[in-house]
């Protein structure tokens, strides 16, 4: 439980730090768009008030309070799995980074009204309209890893 933890604590950390950078030092609500190394890395500022993509993105309170209260208790359900599992250290890891993404995008859903999304991607002539934030990148990769290294098979 301490590799999940500190895991969770290390990437809410870095999630937060990088929204309050890109929000209030860099500004980046004003600015729309900053070109960090164009095409294939943009800051562009993008609230999103639903789940991936948008979706789900009513502008009632209902929506968001209520994704606040699923990330918070598939969170929970994440901890009590993976604890009744045993499972190894690569499985705590995944949903150490699961929880502190999930945590981190519930901080601004409460504190700044939807989830801050700043990172843009694009490449070889593909002009990518969606942006995310590093929150979402643990997600999958906490979820992915879970998918792999979770099971009976990959218990310690």
């Amino acid at each position: 439980m301490r590799l999940l933890s500190l895991t969770a604590i290390i990437v809410f950390l870095i999630d937060q730090i990088s929204k309050w950078i890109v929000i209030y030092r860099l500004n980046l609500p004003s600015r729309e768009a900053i070109e960090v190394f164009p095409p294939y890395l943009v800051f562009r500022m993008a609230w999103n008030r639903g789940i991936n993509f948008g979706l789900f993105s009513g502008e009632a309170e209902f929506t968001r309070w209520a994704l606040i209260i699923l990330s918070l208790v598939i969170s929970a359900w994440v901890v009590w799995w993976v604890r009744a599992e045993n499972a190894a250290p690569r499985g705590m890891v995944s949903a150490g980074l699961l929880l502190g993404g999930a945590l981190g995008n519930v901080a601004d859903r409460i504190t700044l009204g939807a989830v801050a999304d700043f990172l843009n991607m694009s490449c070889c002539g593909y002009s990518n309209p969606f942006s995310f934030n590093i929150a979402d990148i643990a997600v999958f990769a906490g979820a992915f890893g879970l998918i792999l290294f979770t099971g009976k098979e990959n218990t310690a």
